[in-house]
């Protein structure tokens, strides 16, 4: 008797959603409309869309560009995540078909477009404050109530609990997809907002359109049924550790990577930073924070399973903090880092052992002799390979690796020069060294 299939065995796909098929190589460019140009608006961005398409951006990251509230504002113009009006455009960044011409701009240059969304709270004078006062929660004095042990004095939250409140923030998020066209969302605090409120915006939002979501959140449970994309902070925190010497190879290795491939969903993407408003506002600018390990840090997040993101100003070498409630223009100028950047993605787009999610390769170690200072990993798709090389130390390190899988011929990413790798590979690496050897032609 031939034993019947029992479906309790069979595995289960952990991520239920699907990607657009754009998302597949895509890289991720912040861009903050205040601080982009000197007149901080849509059609000062425009111009620049043709340069960031040439560096091989794909999606367009727009930070709020909704009315700000002025009651309880910080600084002078205040922050773009206490938002007075969710259906509203900022009028300091232009009119409501400015807005329009950006997005259908992103469009004709080959990019995506997807507005930051601010779901867990308002300013104190959005008009929902006055006409549903009942979808705020209260302190225990019965007062509004900003977020719990944050100083975000300049907003109160919502309360998610209204079934009414979940109505309106869903049909606002189909309003600027069906309206303007817009590609999808990156969503503020997105764990601080209920899963199941995600889970059922995606799936509306679905319906009129395949879309892009990112949580700022690192929760695999967001990825099941709402969000694309989520947030690396912990990368982020152990390459800043190893790049002031507090950290050695180890906590990347074995503190991380190890969990993120045995646990993180393959489906899922995580976003890989250097630099973003958060960081750059608040915790210092990407050479106080890396110092002499930028390089190969930036390079480390691009190789690593994930999408890459660049904040704007990044390719310019943007060396300060921007100021986040005042005005404070990017100083734009020719810089290395936009060559940089061109190189590695021009890589990423072309090499499927880099693509996103499981569309890409899984990272697999490949053994070296010098494991505390030396991180070194294949990454395999469809017959493309990527062998990634770093030496995250202070210290010039001679090392061998175990490359016995990957014998063949190769091309040095930043040099250009063909190189043979046979079953033992020799290197000599200076402090912070990195070397990436690939097979695309």
């Amino acid at each position: 008797m031939t034993a019947q299939p029992d479906d309790r065995y069979e595995p289960k796909k952990y991520v239920e959603i699907q990607h657009p098929d754009w998302v597949k190589n895509a890289t991720l460019y912040e861009l903050n409309v205040r601080q982009f140009s000197e007149g901080g608006t849509f059609k000062a961005v425009e111009q620049q869309l043709p340069r960031l398409k040439k560096m091989g951006i794909d999606i367009i990251w727009l930070m709020p560009v909704h009315p700000i509230g002025i009651l309880n504002r910080k600084g002078s113009l205040g922050s773009y995540y206490s938002v007075k009006d969710f259906l509203g455009i900022n009028p300091e960044f232009g009119t409501e078909e400015d807005f329009r011409d950006l997005v259908d701009a992103i469009h004709e240059n080959g990019m995506y477009v997807i507005l930051d969304w601010v779901a867990n709270h308002s300013s104190w004078d959005n008009a929902l404050v006055r006409d549903h006062p009942e979808w705020y929660m209260r302190s225990r004095g019965g007062t509004f109530q900003s977020t719990p042990w944050r100083d975000y004095d300049d907003i109160i939250d919502f309360n998610y609990s209204r079934p009414e409140l979940r109505k309106y923030m869903t049909e606002a998020l189909k309003f600027w997809v069906r309206e303007y066209g817009i590609d999808g969302y990156r969503c503020d605090v997105a764990s601080f907002v209920p899963i199941d409120f995600w889970e059922n915006a995606r799936a509306e939002l679905e319906e009129i359109k395949p879309v892009f979501m990112l949580a700022e959140a690192e929760d695999k449970e967001l990825h099941r049924k709402a969000f694309d994309a989520t947030y690396n902070w912990t990368l982020w925190n152990i390459l800043h550790q190893i790049a002031l010497n507090n950290a050695t190879v180890k906590t990347l290795s074995e503190a991380y990577i190890a969990e993120h491939i045995s646990i993180f969903p393959k489906e899922g993407i995580r976003m890989n930073f250097i630099d973003n408003h958060d960081k750059n506002s608040w915790e210092g600018n990407q050479y106080t924070n890396f110092g002499p390990a930028l390089k190969a840090a930036t390079v480390f997040t691009v190789m690593m399973d994930g999408m890459p993101l660049v904040y704007n100003g990044q390719e310019a070498g943007l060396d300060r903090s921007l100021q986040f409630f005042e005005k404070d223009c990017i100083e734009w100028k020719e810089h290395e880092n936009e060559a940089f950047y061109t190189t590695l993605f021009a890589l990423k787009h072309k090499n499927q052992a880099l693509w996103n999610g499981s569309r890409g390769g899984e990272m697999i170690r490949m053994m070296n002799d010098r494991m505390d200072q030396v991180i070194s990993f294949v990454r395999e798709k469809n017959g493309d390979k990527v062998l990634a090389i770093f030496n995250l130390s202070m210290e010039k390190v001679q090392v061998s690796f175990d490359t016995s899988f990957d014998v063949g011929r190769y091309t040095n990413l930043f040099t250009g020069k063909l190189q043979e790798v046979s079953k033992k590979l020799e290197l000599i690496m200076e402090p912070w060294d990195c070397v990436v050897l690939h097979n695309s032609y």
